[in-house]
């Protein structure tokens, strides 16, 4: 099942999608908190070069990634929100809220490249174990002040949805 959108309502809060994954949610999970992997599989990602993803697996543990704009690729509104915010680098970061493996993850969102950077957002994994695998659901809400960034995230997650599946099969 390919990534979708199912929150797309102008104005709305959040964002959520969704795909089918052919493996077990305990391995899903594993991808999701281990930072070798995490670095490996989300440093795939063609606009950006990741440069660091530290995660301390646990509740209240810090996370976060550094990552340049690949030289040459289009940033669109969010490398013009980054450099607006005196950044040339993007850097998200925030805490580990629920850590319940291998059905949930959830963490504060903190993004130097948000027009309100200093206003956490809140990302939640949900993982279901499905027939032949896990479905993955990634909400990230707490948008309602950032619209450009959300409309980003519609395409962002479905791409790091993409690279998980990649990743794992």
């Amino acid at each position: 099942m390919p990534a979708k959108d199912s929150n797309a309502a102008p104005g709305g809060d959040a964002v959520t999608v969704e795909i089918d994954i052919a493996a077990p949610p305990a391995r899903v999970f594993e991808a999701l908190t281990d930072a070798t992997q995490l670095f490996e599989w989300w440093g795939k990602e063609p606009t950006v070069e990741l440069t660091t993803f530290d995660i301390d697996p646990r509740r209240g543990g810090r996370w976060q990634f550094r990552c340049r704009p690949t030289p040459g690729v289009d940033q669109g509104p969010s490398g013009e929100q980054l450099r607006r915010n005196g950044a040339s680098e993007y850097i998200a970061h925030g805490e580990i809220l629920e850590y319940d493996p291998p059905r949930r993850l959830v963490w504060s969102w903190l993004a130097n490249w948000h027009e309100h950077p200093d206003q956490p957002t809140t990302v939640r994994w949900e993982l279901r174990p499905i027939a032949g695998g896990t479905r993955v659901v990634v909400t990230h809400s707490g948008l309602g002040n950032e619209p450009v960034e959300r409309k980003s995230y519609v395409g962002g997650w479905a791409g790091v949805l993409k690279l998980l599946n990649d990743f794992l099969v």
